[in-house]
């Protein structure tokens, strides 16, 4: 690599090692300390706290929000595949505006954002009203504090980082492309599967990845809308830290094992472009 590019590239450098990799072995040596007295840290070794956090009660919240990450990088897909292929195959024209229109949450306050769905989804909430007036329902559903309104939370916030990758992947396809496979007799529906998803699927990997990575560590909306009902892995590390706990090397460790499952994603979603990229 030529001098002048790693010149160009030592900012980029600076920034990981500031501000991600420095991170990243503070919490690694706060793993091994102890816990002094009075909740501080005590710099004397031990893997008292990888056993602690690698406890079943632990383990569960950890699977729990593994599958509640999961779940809400599906459900971003299956709702912001439709809107990214409409917003990449629309007229040019069209473009900047519909993509100006998904970013436009972006310009309110995230807990804002969530707070107003306490509104909608309580007892006596805009939702449970229109239900109520159009005879859906004959009394009020508790919707709050739920694992779906947790679930619908995520969703809402993360579908725009699902959306806007999905948008660059399908508005790069070439248009002779998809002539071909029509010409080829290939109906929409096949051309979408044979055609479009495949070469979208960078587009899909790396929406997942944006959607699933933040989604696994968030705490905030669980606790707006969860109520702390629905213990995931982000909140007993924050509580660990900012709570009540104070149990910084224990909450350390857990944010190791919350780091580890991001790099066995991260990995998982390299290996998988790898051998789409070789398969012929």
């Amino acid at each position: 690599m030529p001098a002048a590019a790693w010149l160009a590239a030592a900012p980029l450098f600076a920034w990981l090692a500031l501000f991600v990799a420095a991170p990243a072995l503070i919490i690694l040596a706060y793993s091994f300390a102890q816990r002094g007295t009075l909740g501080g840290v005590v710099w004397e070794f031990t893997i008292a706290n990888y056993a602690a956090a690698l406890d079943p009660t632990y383990l569960r919240v950890l699977l729990r929000s593994v599958v509640m990450a999961g779940a809400t990088a599906m459900l971003c897909l299956i709702a912001g595949y439709p809107v990214a292929l409409y917003m990449g195959r629309a007229p040019q024209r069209w473009r900047g505006t519909l993509l100006m229109l998904v970013m436009v949450p972006f310009w309110t306050s995230f807990l804002i954002r969530t707070y107003a769905w306490l509104t909608i989804l309580k007892s006596e909430g805009a939702l449970n009203g229109v239900l109520l007036a159009i005879g859906i329902i004959d009394a009020p559903v508790a919707m709050l504090y739920t694992p779906g309104a947790v679930l619908l939370g995520l969703v809402y916030t993360f579908l725009p980082f699902m959306i806007l990758p999905l948008y660059t992947s399908i508005e790069a396809l070439e248009e002779p492309m998809l002539e071909a496979a029509s010409d080829l007799g290939a109906g929409p529906w096949r051309t979408l599967r044979k055609v479009i998803l495949p070469l979208t699927m960078p587009g899909i990997v790396a929406g997942s990845l944006f959607v699933f990575v933040p989604a696994l560590g968030l705490f905030a909306v669980n606790d707006i809308l969860g109520g702390g009902t629905v213990d995931m892995i982000g909140n007993v590390i924050e509580n660990q830290f900012k709570g009540g706990a104070r149990n910084w090397p224990f909450g350390a460790a857990l944010s190791v094992l919350m780091m580890a499952v991001f790099g066995v994603a991260m990995a998982a979603a390299s290996r998988s472009s790898r051998l789409r990229g070789l398969s012929p």
